[in-house]
């Protein structure tokens, strides 16, 4: 996530850097109008510097001992508008999901984790590491069942959990190695 959110803080910085040397009035440079594409690509930075706030704020939060908030930082993700077909909106939002179910999990809100990756995988378009990450957060959230269940005292509950976790972790190495074979192709 750190890449992701540094490679998206560079363009960003490169975009406000372009915009501030175009707009000086001292500046004798020629500005060509804007253009139709130029505006979604505004409206897409906008969107992403949003979400990058969000989540600092979340992880703020974290720190200072506050989940609740934290929580509803990553959930003003989901709500955030992007340009229409833009895949970057996508991964964003599964992103946000992933980290908001990891924090529900850790308030041992188990179902809700749940029902957050899920509606995540049930919106998925195309396949990415951050689909990839989903079924790994879905893992960690049936190993928690799984442990739950040990301590009520139900095995076979417990022993279906780990199944599924496996299952889920088996899911993720598999969007994974398929987007690493298609990288691997791509370079040759």
């Amino acid at each position: 996530m750190k890449r992701w959110i540094g490679a998206w803080s560079l363009v960003i910085a490169m975009i406000v850097g372009w915009i501030a040397c175009t707009s000086s009035g001292s500046d004798p440079v020629r500005v060509s109008p804007p253009q139709p594409d130029d505006v979604i690509d505004q409206e897409l930075m906008i969107a992403l510097a949003q979400a990058k706030n969000f989540h600092h704020k979340a992880k703020v939060y974290m720190s200072d001992g506050k989940p609740l908030d934290a929580i509803a930082s990553v959930r003003q993700i989901l709500s955030l508008r992007f340009p229409a077909n833009a895949p970057e909106a996508d991964d964003v939002r599964l992103d946000a999901r992933a980290l908001l179910a990891k924090y529900l999990l850790a308030q041992n809100q188990v179902d809700e984790a749940m029902r957050t990756v899920e509606e995540g995988l049930a919106q998925t378009s195309r396949q990415s590491f951050f689909v990839a990450n989903l079924h790994t957060v879905k893992g960690e959230i049936h190993e928690a069942r799984a442990d739950q269940a040990v301590r009520d005292g139900e095995k076979p509950r417990a022993d279906a959990e780990r199944h599924a976790a496996i299952d889920a972790y088996d899911r993720s190495i598999q969007i994974n190695k398929v987007l690493q074979e298609r990288l691997m192709m791509e370079r040759q």
